[in-house]
């Protein structure tokens, strides 16, 4: 098996997708510890869908349909931030309208589209190993911005995300940090769904920042192991995925999904181990 799996860089495809996979997990783990700290997997939800409007447009219009779904999703998040603060229509009523609202336009775009109608069951449900050279050149750059960005912030994303009264107080530009921060979510969303899909790019985002939050309350923290989970999960659904030839995007958030079951149970095994040598030494 050992063969084999070497045998696997060879290939071109597969280099790009083990990279693809490696600068996903750095992006995801990132900007994804935003959104559970913040929790916004709801509002990541509904940028999610709503980038297929913004994918059907573009293919109306002859463009780049990621360039699309990137215009799409920063206008839906940005439109999301604003409604909630400025007027008083509720959070999860904004997102719900943007997101049937993206979903809506997509398939009537699409529909009324001249000629074949284009398939969209990668951008549905991802294919890594589809993974061009410019497509790692933007979630490459995207990765150097975030790394830039939260380590020149660092403290005031953590006030926002954490606790944004604090930050008021404080006289912190807490509208312009939730301004930038939702962009940059969007566009992660909006590189991602080639590797993982509209319909599973939400998990990318989530579950490794879950299972690092079994294991530590720290911000720093909980990004690095993220980083760390979803780059196993990532080659490991890979390496499934072509040893059984399944979908990758689906095994790699299965795979994620395991490491967090695991996880949990690990850490209530030793919780009972403690507790029970606490109890021994009392007794």
């Amino acid at each position: 098996m050992i063969e084999q799996i070497l045998e696997l860089f060879d290939y071109r495809f597969f280099n790009n997708a083990m990279l693809a996979a490696i600068l996903a997990s750095i992006v995801c783990g990132i900007i994804g510890s935003y959104i559970v700290a913040r929790r916004m997997v709801f509002i990541s939800g509904g940028i999610t869908h709503a980038s297929f409007g913004g994918i059907g447009i573009a293919y109306f219009m002859g463009l780049n349909p990621v360039l699309g779904a990137a215009v799409f999703s920063v206008m839906a998040a940005l439109g999301i931030e604003w409604i909630s603060t400025k007027s008083n229509i509720r959070e999860d009523s904004a997102i719900g309208i943007l997101w049937s609202f993206g979903m809506a336009v997509g398939i009537i775009f699409i529909f009324i589209t001249p000629g074949y109608a284009p398939n969209l069951m990668s951008y549905l449900f991802g294919n890594i190993l589809t993974v061009s050279d410019t497509d790692l050149w933007m979630i490459g750059i995207l990765a150097a911005v975030l790394i830039v960005t939260f380590t020149l912030f660092y403290h005031l994303i953590l006030f926002v995300a954490f606790d944004e009264e604090y930050a008021r107080s404080h006289k912190a530009p807490v509208n312009l940090i939730k301004y930038i921060m939702i962009s940059l979510v969007a566009i992660t969303i909006v590189l991602n769904i080639r590797l993982v899909g509209i319909i599973l790019v939400i998990s990318f985002l989530t579950i490794p920042q879950s299972t690092a939050n079994i294991l530590t309350k720290r911000f720093d923290y909980i990004i690095l192991l993220s980083i760390a989970f979803g780059i196993m999960g990532s080659i490991g659904g890979l390496l499934i995925s072509y040893f059984y030839n399944i979908p990758s995007g689906a095994t790699i958030i299965f795979v994620f999904v395991l490491l967090f079951i695991l996880t949990k149970l690990a850490k209530m095994s030793l919780v009972k181990i403690k507790i029970r040598k606490q109890i021994e030494n009392l007794s």
